[in-house]
């Protein structure tokens, strides 16, 4: 009696592999595909494609191949050639792969789609409206000013009709420090909460912000909040005053978190170490001052800083290590049923660690760290209670899938590279021993550690054993993650700290085991905030010695794609337990990263790249050999300004070495956008010397010598001439504003030339025309952002511009470019580039009209058109 034969169907060729590491692969995959995508699709396109996804991958698991001879003859021509099922399991992997990556790409558009359509309508930018709503987390308090999300409940324009504004809006609401001196300006209140109902005049613009060549993308930030306008609190004389309506019983754990935070200011006495526990315990980032950062950042230390996957794991081992030694001694307080009958102990342990990770997760904020690190203990809970076990590597690409079907911009964040990629080094290195695919650390081999055992007369030898296996354990690991981890810090952020294996030897045990238990305590023994801004004190004076040596950081120029991939394919094969000759090949996959030089212009020609940061001036001049910055940007308040967020990480992330930094003219207190970056450059470049027309007495001058910019003044680098046009040095003798005193340079390479004129107005721009200087230019800077004191015909006429840019902030306060100047540019036929639409541009004297705007360079869907 011949036996049956029974047709193969899809899944039972793919009997070989596991799916869900196809799933996971693809649907990572997807994501990524979908996040580069230049523009939205329709949403029903992407509902239509989920569709089609799911009724393919439905008749790929009930089609029977026998019925169909191409089918059935494809699969035995595959048997044949792989003698085997290893081609057919390859395939099936395909297909399952190819089908969840198509369903990843489906929602994740569906999902921008639908949150595209509740953007804030054009007419009611600028426009003063009166809001009712609800604080929505946790504000962020400066001096007399607090940032805040709103979440809205009903809108009306000045006339009282009803509006639709997005559901959310992150607003600002200044006091007097910010405002000027009215003392009628209403000032946040100290008691302002999440969860408290408020009325508010407010003034609303669309998400915008500055599209810089490696800079920090601030609308894809906005964008993965949900946040779809940006404003600020109408609170002047003349405005409605801000109505309390009332409390509610929205956003408790964000009232809590506040309510901790208020406690710890009370507490500990030290603001500084006061936002660093507070930063710890609640993930009040924005609380950590900004020298502190630098210190963090200098040292490697900041992840330690911030709610990482390290301190919810040491809190869930805590929960883990406490409920196991309970549950398994039930049978004291239970003796007929003892807990451990109806549900093990270790599978109760696990349970209560992911639960308390959970927890302490959401109060803290729920960062991608946190994400990964609940999922992590989640999955693994999972594969408990049914018994599985599971690859280390196929749990972290599960987790990875999961964060990103729950969050898909989460790809871009730079916290979910660093925080997946130290995980996977783990992994690969085998610091971590699959037992029990116990996928995260500690707090989960702990479940079958805490086994009962006799007390031996060697415990203490056992103790300093393991102790010091412990110690070495660490130390490996720190050496794994430091190195490994390097190519991807030099990638994310242009460079590493070299103290960093040091410092994080002493820190993380230290914030670990002493400071964040510390932390925790105190929320029951409020002392405790205090002894852990002590223990917190002596840590950060020894990490702020280390920042302090000359040598603490490294960085590189950013190297493209391809290098950073193989930089981290060769650090997967370092981390990896391999034979020597293939962890070498690994290290030599790394150097096109280390030693990545930034293409210059050739020699004869130069380079203009004119900064997106708001309402302010800052170019960079580059030729084959040496740089020049024009201006440095505009001050935001006291804590930031466009030479930290901007200038600082482009020049880092080219490599520059300034040569020299011209400082057109100084700026008043409430207007400095000219010199407002200037500290932050000067820091970070101090060879370079300086050009300016600031008075002797300015505070810029304390940063170091200075020369005065004059009239008749050049040099010529690599074949190109520079020329000071403005201003004379009788000009220093009269009683002159500032912008009438802006130094005015020219550039020029063969036959092609650039000026840059500052803010000089009408009179300074005859001075020039009578002064018989040649003024003809290819690339103009438009005098004072295009204001109507500025840029006269006979100016223009005598410059003859191909190209004009103008260096503005979107809908800024003086309504630069006036359109009466526009116009004329637009007479004389003159390609108008605005930093607000392009953002950073970039211009080459040998293509005199050719304008490159990184905003077209990198469009994304999420990105603000106008």
């Amino acid at each position: 009696m011949g036996i049956a034969h029974v047709p193969p169907r899809w899944p039972e060729h793919a009997a070989m592999f596991s799916v869900i590491t196809p799933l996971a692969l693809g649907w990572i995959t997807g994501t990524a595909l979908q996040l580069q995508q230049a523009q939205l699709w329709a949403g029903e396109v992407y509902w239509g494609l989920a569709a089609v996804t799911l009724m393919t991958a439905y008749i790929a698991t009930r089609i029977d191949v026998s019925r169909f001879a191409w089918i059935r003859s494809a699969s035995n021509l595959l048997s044949r050639a792989s003698a085997g099922a290893g081609v057919q399991a390859a395939v099936g992997f395909a297909l399952v792969a190819a089908l969840s990556a198509l369903m990843a790409f489906a929602q994740a558009g569906a999902r921008a789609s639908h949150y595209a359509q509740s953007t804030l309508k054009l007419e009611l930018e600028g426009r003063t409206l009166q809001v009712v709503g609800i604080v929505a987390n946790l504000p962020q308090r400066m001096e007399d000013s607090a940032r805040f999300r709103f979440e809205v409940e009903s809108a009306r324009n000045s006339d009282g009709a009803l509006v639709q504004l997005p559901a959310q809006l992150l607003l600002g609401w200044y006091g007097n420090r910010l405002n000027g001196s009215d003392d009628k300006v209403q000032a946040p209140p100290a008691d302002f909460r999440p969860g408290d109902r408020w009325q508010l005049a407010v003034r609303l613009k669309a998400p915008h912000g500055h599209i810089n060549p490696h800079g920090f993308d601030y609308e894809l930030w906005l964008w993965e909040q949900g946040l779809q306008a940006t404003g600020y609190v109408r609170n002047g004389a003349k405005d409605a005053p801000p109505q309390w309506l009332g409390g509610t019983w929205a956003h408790p754990v964000e009232r809590l978190r506040q309510r901790v935070r208020s406690a710890i200011d009370a507490r500990v006495a030290d603001r500084a170490m006061a936002g660093i526990v507070a930063a710890l315990l609640v993930g009040d980032q924005a609380a950590i001052e900004r020298a502190d950062w630098d210190v963090f950042r200098a040292t490697g230390v900041a992840h330690l800083m911030a709610i990482s996957g390290l301190h919810i794991t040491g809190l869930a081992w805590l929960a883990a290590l406490c409920v196991g030694w309970l549950w398994r001694r039930s049978d004291v307080w239970s003796p007929a049923k003892p807990w451990s009958l109806w549900l093990p102990a270790p599978i109760a342990a696990s349970a209560c660690a992911a639960i308390v990770a959970l927890a302490y997760a959401v109060f803290t904020g729920w960062g991608v760290p946190a994400q990964r690190t609940v999922w992590m203990l989640g999955v693994v809970s999972l594969l408990r209670v049914y018994g599985l076990r599971w690859p280390l590597m196929q749990v972290w690409l599960t987790v990875c899938a999961v964060v990103l079907a729950l969050d898909p911009w989460a790809l871009m964040q730079a916290g979910f590279w660093l925080s997946f990629v130290a995980v996977a080094v783990l992994f690969a290195s085998g610091s971590h021993a699959p037992v029990e695919t116990t996928a995260h650390s500690d707090a989960l081999n702990v479940f079958d550690a805490t086994k009962e055992q006799s007390l031996q007369s060697d415990r203490r030898g056992r103790f300093l054993a393991n102790a010091w296996a412990s110690a070495q354990r660490m130390l490996r690991e720190q050496w794994q993650m430091s190195v490994c981890l390097a190519p991807l810090t030099l990638l994310l952020f242009h460079q590493v700290s070299v103290v960093g294996l040091f410092a994080n030897l002493l820190a993380v045990p230290w914030v670990t085991l002493v400071v964040t238990p510390l932390c925790l305590l105190g929320l029951v023994l409020p002392l405790a905030w205090s002894v852990s801004a002590e223990a917190l004190q002596w840590l950060v004076w020894l990490l702020k010695a280390c920042a302090g040596v000359s040598w603490a950081q490294w960085s590189a120029p950013a190297a493209p794609l391809w290098a950073g991939a193989a930089a981290l394919v060769g650090m997967g094969v370092w981390a990896m337990r391999v034979p020597m000759w293939l962890r070498c090949f690994g290290v030599a996959l790394v150097l096109p990263v280390l030693s990545w030089q930034t293409p210059r212009p050739a020699h004869g020609t130069f380079e203009l790249v004119a900064a997106d940061m708001g309402q302010g001036h800052a170019v960079l001049v580059r030729t084959a050999t040496h740089s020049l910055l024009y201006d440095t940007g505009p001050r935001y308040s006291a804590e930031t300004d466009a030479g930290q967020r901007v200038l600082v990480p482009l020049l880092r992330a080219w490599g520059e070495r300034l040569d020299r930094i011209v400082i057109s003219h100084q700026d008043s207190d409430q207007d400095s956008d000219h010199s407002g970056g200037a500290p932050a450059v000067m820091a970070m470049q101090p060879q370079a010397d300086v050009l300016t027309s600031i008075a002797l007495e300015h505070p810029l001058q304390a940063l170091g010598a200075m020369q005065r910019c004059e009239r008749g003044q050049s040099w010529v680098w690599d074949g190109v001439r520079f020329e000071v046009l403005h201003p004379s040095a009788s000009d220093y003798e009269r009683k002159l504003k500032p912008n009438a005193l802006s130094c005015v340079l020219r550039v020029t390479a063969a036959d092609t030339s650039a000026l840059l004129a500052g803010d000089i107005e009408a009179a300074q721009e005859q001075d020039l025309l009578q002064s018989g200087q040649a003024l003809q230019a290819d690339w103009l800077l438009v005098p004072h952002h295009g204001s109507a004191t500025s840029s006269t015909q006979a100016f223009l006429d005598a410059v003859q511009p191909s190209v004009a840019i103008v260096q503005a902030g979107y809908r800024n306060r003086f309504a630069h470019p006036r359109p009466d100047v526009l116009r004329r540019y637009s007479d004389l036929g003159v390609l108008v580039v605005q930093t607000p639409r392009c953002g950073a541009s970039t211009w080459r004297s040998e293509q005199p009209k050719l304008v490159q705007c990184e905003r077209n360079q990198r469009q994304r869907y999420w990105q603000h058109v106008f």
